[in-house]
């Protein structure tokens, strides 16, 4: 439920608890907080269980749909190849991958073009306002 809140950001959001609320209030907010959650995962989780026996086998039927809509979002070109024209065997990808050499191996540099230089250069001195940047004659 909490999978992108990181440890940092929960440790931001205890410290600013322990402020405003202080450290004899805090305790039971934090009791408060975790029973109104489970209480909610309970009412979705009865919810369910109550739409699953109402609709009975329509209610597979109506999932069906939606678990194959999800399998096609998660579908890379990779994997549209491997699933349906290598019927999920993925050897011939993996050995092509390793015949062909990438850019750097072939010629040296990570540019693609031989005597290029490896990193992109960096201007002298920072551009000042409303100064026009140097023009690259072999490019235009």
């Amino acid at each position: 439920m909490f999978s992108n809140i990181g440890w940092s950001e929960m440790m931001i959001l205890l410290v600013a608890a322990l402020v405003i609320l202080g450290p004899e209030r805090l305790p039971g907010a934090v009791r408060w907080t975790t029973q109104s959650l489970r209480q909610v995962r309970d009412y979705a989780s009865g919810a369910t269980t109550q739409l699953k026996q109402e609709l009975g086998p329509e209610f597979d039927e109506l999932r069906k749909p939606l678990a194959e809509l999800n399998e096609l979002r998660g579908m890379t070109p990779r994997a549209a190849v491997t699933k349906h024209l290598l019927g999920g065997d993925d050897k011939i990808l993996r050995d092509l991958e390793s015949a062909v050499p990438d850019k750097k191996e072939l010629f040296g540099t990570s540019s693609g073009m031989p005597g290029a230089p490896s990193s992109t250069p960096s201007l002298s001195k920072p551009l000042t306002p409303n100064e026009r940047p140097p023009i690259d004659f072999d490019a235009t």
